[in-house]
């Protein structure tokens, strides 16, 4: 729709890259940043312009197992605490890497 929206999202590191993971491949912002491609992290008075670039499949285990790791309070979004059990369902959740503009 070209609209601006804003939503909270969590941020996972692997080495030096940042990534958002996405519980519902069917939310709303995920059809939005594959139709854009880029957005604005904001935290504050700081803001970010981020390409976000979606990984293919075979690339996100590391990146969920991260994300269980690190972000306790996203893990009740997967039906599962076992970085394990999660990554195997990599082809569910969306995964973006957020690469500086």
């Amino acid at each position: 729709s070209g609209a601006i929206r804003s939503t909270p999202v969590s941020i996972a590191t692997v080495g030096t890259k940042r990534y958002i993971v996405a519980a519902f491949a069917d939310a709303a912002w995920v059809g939005n940043v594959r139709a854009a491609g880029q957005g604005t992290l904001r935290r504050g008075q700081d803001e970010e312009r981020v390409r976000l670039v979606e990984m293919p499949v075979e690339e996100r285990g590391p990146v969920l197992r991260a994300f269980i790791e690190q972000v306790p309070g996203g893990v009740r979004f997967f039906g599962s605490s076992d970085p394990s059990v999660v990554s195997s369902a990599a082809h569910r959740y969306p995964v973006f890497r957020l690469d500086s503009d």
